[in-house]
């Protein structure tokens, strides 16, 4: 049987190369044929991730089902994962966020949490001397997801062994950091074809605090005014997407990556007492901005209190 090997709902960059790395590293190394999914379309970072080492999108599925032997890599949250995930055979969990709880296993299986920004820095530390077998397309990948969730090093979630397998990484492909950082990041910061309903679930996880559901969306940008300039009609859709997702509120953080602070938009008193309580930041409009805030993992969710 084939091992489907998927990341979380509305993947990212690294939710979308992982997959790809680790189907690879299956296939080609373990003799175990693998295949990689996704949850959903990749956001434009992702994509242009996929356009530039030229790699095919992975398949786009809705559920799994049971008996499916499944690795699910950069999430252990249940809320985003397929609907079925717990009827299905899952056999690994390679992933660098706080450990969730939910999901149901059939037997004992591999779990692979580490503290580093990257689930790609787990994989070629996984690989041992195996990852030096990666074609360029695969390197080119686990660059870029290391890339994408350390800001080019600019998040606190990065580590030293982020830092050094991303630049063992680009010495390898020939690749400067800072310049192709810089094309990574015009990719994702241009998000004029999305609508307003798009936006809010591209880059988005589901928290719950005290009761309250929150759709806890980042957009990463090296242009936060070409998301700004649409913050009332974002403020406007956040309520048909949180009653359509079955969430409370939306808590939209738009990261201006080049200058390291993020800015809430806050439609409502609730917003206005998050950014309060978690951040000791006074709104006085309909948005806040929040110096030195730029990670979801480290800095938005682990603060929140409503």
């Amino acid at each position: 049987m084939t091992i489907k090997v998927l990341g979380h709902k509305s993947p990212d960059t690294d939710s979308t190369g992982s997959p790809l790395i680790w189907a690879w590293y299956l296939s080609e190394v373990k003799n175990q044929p693998a295949e990689a999914k996704l949850l959903g379309e990749p956001n434009t970072e992702a994509a242009f991730m996929l356009e530039r080492w030229n790699l095919d999108k992975p398949e786009i599925i809705a559920d799994v089902a049971e008996g499916d032997d499944v690795v699910i890599v950069d999430t252990n949250n249940i809320a985003e994962l397929p609907p079925s995930i717990n009827d299905a055979n899952v056999i690994a969990i390679i992933d660098h966020h706080m450990l969730q709880g939910g999901l149901k296993t059939k037997s004992p299986i591999n779990i692979t949490i580490r503290p580093v920004a990257c689930t790609a820095t787990i994989m070629h530390n996984l690989m041992g001397e195996n990852a030096a077998r990666m074609p360029e397309p695969i390197k080119g990948a686990m660059l870029s997801c290391i890339l994408s969730d350390t800001l080019e090093f600019r998040s606190p979630t990065t580590t030293n062994l982020d830092r050094q397998v991303a630049e063992a990484l680009a010495a390898d492909l020939g690749l400067d950091i800072p310049t192709y950082a810089a094309e990574m990041f015009a990719a994702k910061s241009d998000v004029s074809a999305f609508s307003d309903a798009e936006l809010l679930r591209m880059d988005s996880k589901e928290y719950e605090v005290d009761g309250t559901k929150f759709r806890v969306s980042v957009l990463e940008t090296t242009s936060p005014a070409t998301v700004l300039d649409r913050k009332t009609s974002l403020i406007n859709s956040m309520t048909t997407v949180a009653a359509e997702d079955g969430v409370d509120q939306v808590l939209l953080f738009v990261v201006d990556i080049l200058n390291e602070e993020s800015t809430l938009l806050v439609p409502n008193d609730l917003v206005k007492g998050v950014a309060a309580k978690s951040f000791d930041a006074q709104a006085d409009g309909d948005t806040v901005v929040l110096p030195g805030v730029v990670s979801r993992k480290k800095q938005i969710i682990p603060n929140l209190k409503v």
